[in-house]
């Protein structure tokens, strides 16, 4: 059986050199881009099975946007529909806004929602518990 494949978005390259080493130590591969235009051009071509995906980047929404082209596919995404997105962001530190995955579904295109800094366990933990549900759907 193939590793998953995990997609990183940050632009912040040391968190995601802390989050490549933390998840390729759980046993996932793991590829990166910078922005989210960056990731959006990877999906076809690396296919990963999940995407850890920071809000704040280029702009202080660019992660939703990114989690929007997905979930309501641009042309050449449409296949990564269903990919799950975890959502990890110091937006409520910053912006003193909060989110809650049950609460504000129709609004948080992603799977989960993840305050940084979070706990390398918590973090493989979440990405274990979508695979696996994910593989069985």
């Amino acid at each position: 059986m193939s590793k998953a494949k995990i997609l990183l978005v940050d632009d912040d390259p040391d968190l995601v050199e802390a989050m490549r080493m933390v998840l390729e130590a759980a046993g996932f591969d793991c590829v990166h881009a910078l922005s989210g235009t960056r990731a959006l051009e990877l999906l076809p071509r690396e296919k990963p099975d999940l995407m850890v995906l920071d809000v704040m980047m280029d702009d202080m929404t660019e992660g939703f946007h990114v989690a929007y082209k997905i979930r309501k596919p641009e042309p050449g995404l449409e296949n990564f529909r269903d990919i799950p997105i975890i959502m990890l962001t110091a937006i409520g530190q910053r912006t003193g806004m909060k989110f809650d995955r049950n609460a504000d579904g129709d609004y948080l295109p992603v799977d989960e929602f993840l305050e940084k800094p979070v706990q390398p366990s918590v973090l493989v933990e979440k990405v274990r518990a979508l695979l696996e549900k994910r593989a069985r759907s």
